[in-house]
C-alpha cells in the first residue's frame, strides 16, 4: 500500500508544495524537477512516477516555483534558482533514509545536474526527459559523478544535438537514449512509456544503498 505525505517547504517568501508517495518497502526515492511551464501535476511526470512506484521506488513531485513566481518567464529559466529550490526539496527528503535519484524534464534537467555536481550532494542517479542538460554548464557537467541517463525524442530538433554535446561533457557512467519518432513531449503512442521504462530500469539499477 502506498503512503502519501504532503510536502510544504518554505523557500523565502515562496511555499513549495508537493506530494511524497512511498510504496510499502521502497528501495529509494526519486525527486522530480519539472520543466519550464510545468508543475507537479504534469501528466507526463505522473506517469513516470507511477511506473517508478510500481518498481518499489518512492517519488516526490513538487513545484520549484510558487504560483506568482511561475508567471515570471525569467524565473522558469533561472537555473541557479531552480537548483537552490531542488536542494531544499532534497534536504527535506533527508528525513527519509533512502538513496536519492533526480528526474529532470526540460530546464529541470539542468537543475538536477547542477545539484548532482555539488560536492556531498549524495545523488545516486539522474535521469533527464526531453531535457536541456546543456544549461547546467560545462563545469557542472564535468563534476557530475552520479550515473546519468539522458532521454530525448528523435524528432526534437536541436535538442537532440544539445543532449549529445552534454553527454560528451559528462564524465560519469552515462547513456543517451534517443527515442525514434518522438517529439519534445513524447506525445506519440508508446513513446512516453518507453522513456518511463528506461528511467525505471536506470533507477532500479543505481539506487542501491552503499
Amino acid at each position: 500500500m502506498t503512503r502519501r505525505e504532503p510536502a510544504r517547504i518554505a523557500a523565502g517568501a515562496a511555499l513549495l508544495e508537493g506530494m511524497l508517495e512511498l510504496p510499502a518497502t521502497p528501495i529509494g526515492v526519486v525527486l522530480f524537477a519539472h520543466g519550464s511551464g510545468s508543475s507537479r501535476h504534469s501528466p507526463r511526470n505522473k506517469l513516470v512516477a507511477a511506473r517508478l512506484r510500481e518498481a518499489g521506488i518512492a517519488t516526490l513531485l513538487i513545484d520549484l516555483l510558487g504560483p506568482d513566481e511561475d508567471r515570471d518567464a525569467g524565473k522558469r529559466f533561472d537555473i541557479p534558482l531552480l537548483t537552490a529550490r531542488l536542494a531544499l526539496a532534497a534536504a527535506w527528503l533527508g528525513t527519509e533514509p533512502l538513496p536519492l535519484g533526480l528526474f529532470g524534464a526540460s530546464t529541470g534537467a539542468a537543475a538536477a545536474l547542477q545539484l548532482a555536481a555539488r560536492d556531498g550532494s549524495g545523488i545516486a542517479a539522474v535521469v533527464s526527459r526531453g531535457g536541456r542538460p546543456d544549461l547546467a554548464g560545462a563545469d557542472a557537467l564535468k563534476a557530475v559523478i552520479a550515473p546519468t541517463l539522458l532521454t530525448v525524442g528523435g524528432a526534437d530538433g536541436a535538442v537532440v544535438d544539445l543532449n549529445r554535446q552534454a553527454l560528451a561533457a559528462l564524465r560519469c557512467d552515462k547513456r543517451l537514449l534517443v527515442v525514434p519518432g518522438a517529439t519534445h513531449l513524447f506525445e506519440e503512442a508508446g513513446k512516453l512509456e518507453e522513456v518511463a521504462q528506461a528511467a525505471c530500469d536506470w533507477f532500479v539499477r543505481h539506487l542501491v544503498a552503499p
